[in-house]
This record gives structure tokens, sequence and C-alpha cells, in this order.
């Protein structure tokens, strides 16, 4: 058992000081005041003039790597395990990208078993950005319904020259068979759509909401902070029911091609009257950054950052004076309700005990703990895995 003392709780909502209480892997409770006497196996952890917050959720990462669209040299690593846990992530779903033959779903899959044995909440997408959709069983929705680790599809690349080009009428196909897969299997059964900077922009998601069954909200957009024209377009998506994504990962270079910082887009969402529970952000950690000229070739690529999600967190309260309930909650309650994670991105009685502690002031990650274990208790101590997982 481990009981936090006097810590300002963010559940995300500010509920003031109070202390939590952590049994096993849930919370048990949360009250002003929990006195219980001191018995073998109870670790009373002082949190005074801390922030305790939920544990981040990442909703994009390519935790076995990506990129490669400059050859072979320029694909990513995999995802450190300390990379997650520095920027206080404890829960995060994995996706491939471009590559699915060098990058396989099974790679990805044991990937997220190696994370998950450590002791942070994985959970993957099937597919990548291609139509047809490659899968592990043979059907998206045996590969959700049997695979307890895959909870949806993607990214499925729409508006870019790495897409397949799929119509409303394939996209609207798959966003079915994802659905099914998690109605039957009690998951969030989303399409993670990968955005990218072509001159359709979004439409294929209207059109499939227009000419199809399948509402808005069974897609999961990324990359909406790509251009000011993709995040306009964005911000009359999420009025209309569906959710976006903003992608804190980037360049001085890319920022300098138009895309707009993901607290700066936060910002200007929720000052265009977007409703912060249809907004959240992701690291999309491990990707490429590449940087193509006219012609489609590519001239610069980095690595994405885990880290940057929490940076992105601090910036949109630090500089853009979000609210740090609101700032919060798009790296947390958001993205779990979305992606179907009931148990993640709050702190409440019965939730999961995944915990960050922060500084009040500089809002730095001090402490991370997953289904009640301590992963990081100051940047230096970071629990120990094998060959660098």
């Amino acid at each position: 058992m481990k009981l936090f003392k006097q810590a300002h709780v963010l559940t995300p909502e500010s509920i003031g000081i109070k202390d939590v209480l952590v049994s096993g892997s849930r919370i048990v409770a949360i009250d002003d005041n929990i006195d219980i006497k001191a018995t073998h196996g109870l670790e009373v952890v002082d949190c005074t003039g801390k922030y305790l917050v939920p544990g981040f959720v990442d909703s994009l990462v390519h935790i076995s790597g990506g990129g490669g669209e400059g050859g072979f040299t320029t694909r990513t690593p995999q995802m450190p395990f300390a990379d997650a846990v520095k920027g206080g992530v404890t829960s995060l779903i994995g996706v491939l990208g471009t590559d699915a033959i060098t990058r396989s779903l099974e790679d990805l899959l044991a990937k997220a078993k190696a994370l998950k044995s450590n002791g942070l909440s994985v959970y993957c997408h099937t597919g990548n950005y291609h139509y047809p959709v490659v899968t592990i069983t043979g059907s998206v929705e045996k590969d959700i319904m049997l695979i307890d680790e895959f909870i949806g599809v993607g990214e499925i690349a729409i508006a870019d020259h790495r897409g397949s080009q799929l119509s409303w009428q394939e996209l609207a196909r798959i966003a079915a068979q994802a659905r099914v897969g998690g109605m039957l299997a009690g998951k969030g059964g989303k399409v993670s759509i990968h955005v990218g900077d072509g001159k359709d922009g979004l439409n294929i998601l209207h059109q499939v909401a227009k000419y199809s069954d399948i509402a808005l909200a069974q897609f999961y957009p990324t990359h909406i902070n790509r251009t000011e024209s993709v995040l306009k377009q964005g911000f009359a998506l999420a009025k209309a029911g569906g959710f976006i994504d903003f992608t804190t990962s980037t360049t001085e270079q890319i920022l300098a091609d138009g895309e707009v910082a993901a607290p700066l887009a936060l910002k200007q969402a929720l000052d265009h009257g977007v409703a912060v529970g249809q907004i959240t952000m992701s690291s999309d950690g491990n990707a490429s950054l590449p940087v193509f000229d006219k012609q489609g070739k590519l001239i610069d690529l980095q690595i994405g950052q885990v880290t940057s999600l929490h940076q992105a967190f601090v910036d949109a309260v630090k500089e853009h004076d979000v609210e740090i309930s609101s700032a919060l909650k798009t790296i947390t309650l958001n993205p779990a309700r979305i992606l179907g994670l009931a148990h993640k991105g709050q702190l409440a009685k019965g939730c999961d005990a995944d915990i960050a502690i922060l500084d009040c002031k500089t809002l730095a990650v001090e402490q991370v703990y997953a289904m009640g274990q301590c992963l990081m208790n100051g940047e230096d101590d970071i629990k120990p895995t094998y060959f660098n997982v």
C-alpha cells in the first residue's frame, strides 16, 4: 500500500489538497486526511507542495521505430522505456507508419509486451498508413477481438502522398470493421487517422459521416496542427462531433514551413470555442519528422520525442495561459476516454494507480508510478530494464 500525503490533486480537475491511498494497482481512497496506522508494507510519500496528477496517456507512439522515407539509413530506433517514464507517460498506444514491410505488427506487439513487462500500460493499433489494412490474424475484427493489446486501427493516412489514396467507401469499411471488433471485444475500436498536408484535408472524414452510417467520432485524426488550413478544418470537425489531436514533436524547420506548435494550437482551439473534451495532444514519439521539397523529395528528417508531450503541456500552461486542468485533460482523461480506456487518465477511486508527481512551480516531472509501482523517483532513479527496452 502507498499513501500519498497532502498533494494538490488534479484528477485532472483540481480538488485541492488531499491524501490518496493506493492498494496494489488501484486507487482505493481520496480524502482530506487519510489516517491509517503504519503497518508492514505501507509506504508514505510526502507530496507537500506538489501536484499529484494522472499518468499521461500518449495516444500515438512508434514504439518499434518508424521512418525510412529516405531509405534504410533513415529508419528511426525503437522507443526506450526511460523516454516514456521521464515524460510522465504511463499509458501509450503503439502504431506503425509508412513502413509495414520491415516494420511488422508482430514486432510492434513484441515491443508492447516488453514495455508492459517493465510496468507501462501499452496498447496497439493494427494496420498502418495503407489500404488494404495489414493485420496479424487476417482481419481487423479478429486482431481487435483476439489480441489483448490491439484496440483499434491505424495510422490510416489521408491527404498524404505516402498514403493509399483510398476512397471514402474504403475508409468507411475500415471504420465499420474496427467498430464491430471493438464492440464485440469491449474496446474502443477507433480508427487513428494520419492527416497529411494534401489538398483534400479532412474532406474524406466528412464524406464517410455524410454518406454512411459511421459517425465522425469513430475517427481519431492526428497532426491537425500540421498547417493553419488543416487546423481550421479541425476546429470545424470538432464542433461537428469529431475529435482532433495535436502533435507535440516538431522541429524549427517544420514550424517555419507552417506547422502550428501544439500548445498554441490548443490555445487557438479553445479560443475558437472547441470543447476541451474534443481535443488531445500526442507525441508521435520515435516517428520520423520528415521535410519534403515540392517534388516530394526528402530533404530533412529528425526523430519525434515522447518527452515532448510533457513539454507541450507545460508550454500550454506557462506560455499560453491555458488553464492547467484543461491542458492536463488533453494528455490524460480525453485520450483515455476516446480510446475506451476506462480506468486510465484520471484519479478516482477504483481507477488504476497511474500517477505523476509534478513540481507546483515548474511542472517538472519528479516521480512516476504506474499501476501502483514506482518507475521513477527523480530523473536519475528510473526502474532498470533489460537491454534498454
